[in-house]
């Protein structure tokens, strides 16, 4: 029996909660996503890879042709209440076939870090990736060593399932092993309602 061909709406959209919109990356970000990578000097963290001002221009750059060929769907965070750029995030590694999508390259200014702006955010692309794609898996990775991160997945209510080796080398030349999260169809209601009493 064959497989239907499955697709999925990859236009650019505006994601919005109370405390977070997410936004259509674009060029125009660029000197406000600078700032907030210099908000604590992100991209000297060696557990992840942040742009720093000289590379900025080149990550957005890359992200919008992975968009133009429907590969990602990367987003400015948007903190509403002041209206400043807090970070980034996107959608990728997008598998309409199987319609399996990954969470990443998520990045927050140190002032937004530990704040309700990641738990919305993640809720917000959740929704989309589940009820408005019809997703059945949306995955989650993370170096092995980032604890923060790890711990940040489990409370939003992803399941660890394993580790890739060597996975990625990162710019100081170190083999990064990358812990693998997911959640899957069937407990996406639980984690919607558990993410919906956080912002409580």
């Amino acid at each position: 029996m064959q497989q239907e061909e499955r697709t999925l709406d990859l236009s650019p959209v505006t994601l919005e909660g109370m405390h977070v919109r997410l936004e259509p990356l674009t060029k125009a970000h660029r000197d406000a996503l600078v700032e907030a990578a210099r908000d604590g000097g992100l991209w000297k963290l060696n557990v992840t890879r942040v742009p720093s001002q000289k590379t900025m221009a080149a990550y957005i750059d890359a992200a919008l042709a992975a968009r133009d060929e429907g590969r990602q769907l990367p987003f400015a965070i948007i903190h509403r209440g002041s209206g400043n750029v807090a970070g980034s995030s996107r959608f990728c590694h997008i598998e309409p076939a199987d319609l399996r999508v990954e969470i990443g390259y998520t990045w927050l200014a140190a002032t937004f870090q530990r704040t309700s702006l990641n738990t919305e955010a993640k809720l917000l692309m959740l929704t989309h990736a589940f009820e408005t794609w019809g997703c059945v898996r949306v995955e989650f990775l993370t170096d092995v060593l980032n604890e923060r991160s790890r711990n940040a997945l489990v409370r939003i209510g992803a399941r660890e399932e394993g580790v890739l080796r060597y996975h990625m080398i990162m710019p100081d030349g170190r083999y990064r092993d990358s812990v693998c999260y997911s959640i899957i169809a069937p407990e996406w209601a639980a984690v919607k309602a558990a993410l919906r009493a956080r912002l409580r």
